[in-house]
């Protein structure tokens, strides 16, 4: 009997060593899993940014002369009358490889990172720390998204803000006139470190508050297992989710948002970041353009996410997050 308790207990220690992430979900978490989650971070990211370019083409400007461009539906206007209805759609393409890029990195990089630091940590430490995980692991997924989207959203704002006439829309020729000019421009990573400090902080608030939110939801409101509401509960779930998220994330973000805009401006050209700060007050930087940026980014993230997983539903792969 006794070699009988030993041999369960060793069992049993056997299987707690072998606690594996990556099989403790809906699905095992192998490469065809990131592969998918790859472009359904693609689909998420590159799809919404490039639905709202016109709200983007606004509020760029709005951070960048506040005095002509004094709100949202103004702002819009004045585009419009000055340039014409497609100016609203400046940088449309850029947007959509960058934000492409960067979702593809965000979101497949994000599981994987999950995954590899929860095995870290263990099965116990993963349940108690979970927190901490979902942001180091989208933190270490937003630095490489921000490498791939960098000279895109370069490009993107210089298009966007240029005076009409000063600069080129085509991307092509936009590309190519950065690069002639990088010795002003500082092309294509001058805007890195302004990036990751609008991108890091927002990514871990966009991850951490919509797990968070979800687990939530599935505590206290849906309080059966998952599995067993509605793939249309589920998903609405994570829309909610997402948009709470994203108002976090906006607040979050903002004032680095600003300084990237900022970057772009003709009047600021060859200024350190210190310099352009110093200049416009932290508080102009925090909330000129905020309002726009919450409709923006909220409606963004919420899209976001409800994009990412019913894309992972309709493969079998289930929705993000839970108790």
């Amino acid at each position: 009997m006794a070699a009988q308790a030993n041999q369960s207990a060793s069992s049993a220690s056997v299987l707690v060593a072998k606690w594996d992430s990556r099989y403790a979900g809906h699905v095992p978490h192998d490469l065809s899993y990131y592969s998918k989650c790859v472009l359904g971070g693609i689909l998420a990211c590159g799809l919404t940014h490039t639905a709202i370019c016109p709200l983007d083409v606004t509020k760029c400007n709005m951070q960048v002369n506040p005095e002509k461009y004094k709100g949202l539906v103004k702002g819009l206007r004045l585009i419009i009358a000055e340039e014409g209805s497609q100016a609203i759609w400046k940088g449309w393409l850029p947007t959509f490889l960058g934000y492409s890029a960067q979702g593809a990195f965000k979101y497949g990089l994000y599981e994987v990172f999950k995954d590899q630091y929860a095995n870290i940590l263990g099965k116990e430490n993963f349940e108690k720390y979970k927190g901490l995980v979902w942001c180091a692991a989208s933190a270490s997924a937003e630095v490489f998204a921000d490498v791939a989207l960098c000279p895109l959203e370069m490009v993107k704002v210089k298009v966007q803000t240029a005076p009409k006439g000063t600069f080129p829309t085509a991307f092509g020729a936009a590309w190519s006139q950065m690069s002639a000019q990088r010795a002003e421009t500082g092309f294509p990573y001058r805007s890195l470190v302004p990036l990751w400090s609008r991108q890091v902080p927002y990514t871990v608030a966009k991850f951490f508050f919509f797990e968070k939110v979800v687990q939530l939801f599935y505590t206290y409101v849906f309080t059966k297992p998952k599995e067993t509401y509605s793939k249309t509960t589920q998903l609405g779930v994570t829309f909610s989710s997402g948009y709470t998220a994203g108002v976090i994330c906006a607040i979050v973000s903002h004032p680095a948002d600003s300084l990237v805009s900022l970057l772009g401006k003709p009047a600021n050209k060859g200024k350190s970041l210190g310099q352009i700060i110093n200049e416009t007050g932290f508080a102009k930087l925090a909330t000129k353009g905020l309002g726009t940026r919450i409709l923006m980014i909220g409606t963004l993230t919420g899209l976001q996410w409800w994009i990412y997983d019913t894309f992972k539903t309709a493969l079998g792969m289930g929705t993000t997050g839970g108790k």
